[in-house]
């Protein structure tokens, strides 16, 4: 299996992440020390050159990470058929010890990724690297996620054994089962929707605000309650979302819903709100970091527009999950 042609590319971008994450964050460690833009000398402006570099390596690794987690999932889900037990992603991830916690670890890269990319894009608009110590700090608080990511990804594509008998989603998103996910799975729908929607307001009216009336406590009240909207989004598309798209009230699965036959809605409700939550966490971190004086004025349009791009975002993924309700034939409520 490690030989499939996806499974390659999943293993390369691994072992880039996992290099990139060790040169990385020595690099950072480095930086970290010795940065200092008020100073004219050789060291420093070696460093600064090397930082160019190394900005330009990183923005194309993290970018290839993000874009890893998709194939991922896609791949699991496709190798679903392989395994006896496996429906679907989940029973691929579940073959062995690795498989989960790889996936859960490949989610906190995509958001760290996404932080740093935005918090790059930021730096760059100021002309002195006025955010070259907090982005190289986030690096360094990265690179042991992106080491045990990769790690993980080998350690579960090596130990795939197509005679295990996996456990999927029938079993483990059932309200009558244990753990986490019946817990999830057995929710009160009305109280699920009502979280989601109420949520979805919430965001709708903090973003108006922060166009009305743009302030650090305006963006950081949008960014923290975006980046915390993601859990009760999770937890509602399992609960209820999920049976109103499988027309059953007794099937959870979040990983289904993105096979063929459900139309591949399960892309248009992730897409959207992957994106806007990771826009809220940028936006977050950079209202709440002190504002450096060569980005008084940008700093602020840019907030803004990370601000309205997460609330359209946020937008889309209220409709796909309208649309998966209205299109439904399942009634929950009388």
């Amino acid at each position: 299996m490690i030989f499939d042609p996806v499974v390659m590319a999943l293993l390369l971008v691994a072992s880039l992440g996992m290099a990139g994450a060790l040169a990385g964050g020595l690099f950072a460690a480095q930086l970290l020390r010795q940065w200092n833009p008020a100073s004219g000398d050789a060291r420093q402006i070696a460093l600064e050159r090397r930082t160019h570099l190394a900005a330009t390596v990183l923005r194309l690794l993290l970018l290839a990470q993000m874009a890893a987690l998709v194939l991922f999932v896609h791949n699991a889900d496709r190798m679903a058929i392989l395994f006896t037990g496996a429906m679907c992603a989940l029973g691929t991830l579940n073959v062995n010890a690795y498989g989960m916690p790889a996936f859960l670890l490949m989610m906190a890269v995509f958001f760290l990724a996404a932080l740093w990319l935005l918090v790059d894009a930021a730096d760059r608009e100021g002309r002195d690297y006025p955010l070259t110590r907090l982005k190289y700090g986030l690096l360094l608080m990265a690179a042991p996620v992106l080491l045990a990511s990769g790690i993980l990804q080998w350690l579960y594509f090596l130990n795939l054994d197509p005679n295990v008998i996996t456990s999927c989603c029938s079993k483990l998103f059932t309200p009558e089962g244990s753990g986490v996910q019946a817990e999830l799975s057995a929710l009160p729908p009305a109280s699920a929707l009502t979280a989601l929607f109420g949520g979805l307001a919430l965001l709708a009216g903090l973003a108006a605000l922060a166009s009305w009336r743009p302030g650090t406590l305006a963006y950081a009240a949008y960014g923290l309650s975006g980046t915390l909207f993601f859990a009760v989004a999770i937890v509602a598309i399992i609960s209820v979302i999920s049976p109103y798209i499988y027309d059953t009230p007794v099937h959870h699965c979040p990983f289904c819903i993105l096979k063929p036959q459900y139309g591949f809605i399960g892309y248009a409700l992730y897409g959207p709100l992957f994106g806007a939550s990771a826009l809220a966490l940028g936006v977050a971190l950079l209202a709440l970091w002190p504002a450096p004086a060569s980005l008084h004025d940008a700093l602020p349009h840019r907030m803004r527009r990370m601000t309205v791009l997460s609330a359209v975002l946020f937008a889309l993924f209220a409709l796909a999950n309208l649309y998966a309700i209205a299109t439904s034939d399942l009634i929950l409520f009388h």
